[in-house]
């Protein structure tokens, strides 16, 4: 019989099928069964169970399903009752043991799982992992950056003793900022991450592999003024050291905040807990001693505790801006950099001063005992750890 079953049965379900082979089986006659299994790839027993319901030897199912209640073949972990337990501790982080510890250090692939569960007894194929993993809720999944790190116990009261304080501030009229070293940028024709609108088919394009080449690297520190939506920013060249933060700390209150708060006795710096500004950083605090001298300013320093730089001001009101205005651009050259930054702004105001340091700020300077102990620091009765004011020194004021 001519007939093509392949597409035919797309079209029909279970018991039609075999109602359809049954009655092609019925018509061919003596060997009916064995052709019309050869033809459409059907089993002998289905084609023998239609003929019994084609002939009213079978009972059809009632309430309108294909098969009764019950039919069909079992699933692997209906018969496998270890299967699913056996497959949920594979897949557990903290699997301990063989031969499941195999899977701590290799990748949770089908066919490795497949594997395991077959070192365990169990006789599976990747289908019926596969479909088994479906059903139990289980998804191919990448990474997702959420984990900040341990919480300290004293985050939230070091976030409101930070908020308390620049209100304190504001309030009095006196300079409050953010401050953070944007991530080290190579200059040159590297590939930077993000797109813009270019004629189609027509890419910047830009160098295969990314290896630091004679130009180096741009260190980009950033002031931000939270107060007046401004700040500056100073790139470096050389190395991001606590040197090169008091500095950029410096050009901002030469260059703006001097002339915003002409009456300005007390300066509170909101900082990260690590890094060139840390709080145990040594020349960090030493730097900062000699700015207060030289302005005669009275420096409050707050850090953020560790993990949550983030949440850092700078971060999501300037730094954000930045990386948006130079996304997709090559950054060639170290004044390509100050000006996208220079231009950076935002719909609620922002307003950017940029320019570049060439000056060198080794690294390796090492503050004695005797030098820490010449900063004029009080440490804050509220977590002094993290909060501290360093005063100017009056001896070097008046000499």
């Amino acid at each position: 019989m001519n007939r093509d079953y392949k597409k035919l049965f797309n079209h029909l379900d279970e018991r039609t099928r075999r109602l359809v082979l049954a009655s092609d089986a019925d018509a061919f006659g003596r060997g009916g069964i064995t052709a019309i299994g050869n033809a459409s790839g059907a089993s002998r027993n289905t084609i023998t169970q239609g003929l019994k319901e084609l002939n009213g030897k079978l009972a059809i199912a009632k309430n309108g399903h294909v098969r009764k209640t019950g039919g069909g073949r079992k699933k692997k972990a209906d018969t496998d009752t270890t299967l699913k337990a056996d497959l949920i501790m594979l897949l557990s982080d903290n699997t301990r043991g063989d031969p499941m510890c195999a899977l701590l250090w290799t990748t949770k692939s089908v066919r490795n799982l497949e594997s395991a569960l077959k070192e365990m007894g169990h006789e599976v194929s990747r289908k019926i992992v596969n479909e088994l993993l479906w059903e139990m809720g289980y998804s191919l999944q990448s990474n997702r950056k959420a984990d900040e790190g341990s919480d300290n116990p004293f985050r939230d009261q070091q976030f409101r003793y930070i908020n308390a304080k620049a209100r304190e501030f504001q309030s009095a009229g006196q300079p409050v900022i953010s401050v953070d070293c944007k991530k080290h940028e190579n200059i040159g024709n590297y590939k930077n991450s993000g797109t813009e609108w270019r004629e189609k088919g027509k890419p910047e394009v830009v160098n295969t592999y990314d290896f630091v080449g004679e130009l180096g690297k741009a260190y980009p520190y950033g002031v931000y003024d939270p107060t007046l939506e401004n700040g500056m920013v100073n790139v470096g060249v050389t190395h991001d050291t606590a040197e090169f933060a008091v500095a950029s700390i410096r050009l901002w209150w030469e260059k703006m905040g001097k002339g915003s708060y002409q009456n300005a006795t007390r300066l509170f710096i909101t900082a990260d807990g690590g890094g060139s500004n840390g709080s145990r950083t040594r020349l960090w605090k030493t730097e900062l001693q000699k700015f207060a001298t030289e302005t005669g300013l009275e420096i409050f320093v707050s850090h953020y505790p560790p993990g949550t730089s983030k949440w850092n001001k700078i971060e999501h009101r300037m730094f954000s801006a930045i990386s948006m205005n130079w996304r997709g651009k090559p950054l060639r050259t170290l004044e390509t950099i100050v000006n996208l930054i220079a231009n950076a702004t935002t719909t609620t105001g922002l307003k950017i001063n940029c320019q570049s340091d060439t000056n060198d700020y080794p690294t390796g300077i090492k503050i004695s005992d005797e030098e820490l102990k010449a900063v004029n620091l009080t440490r804050d009765d509220t977590l002094g750890c993290w909060n501290y004011n360093i005063r100017p020194n009056i001896a070097h004021v008046i000499s």
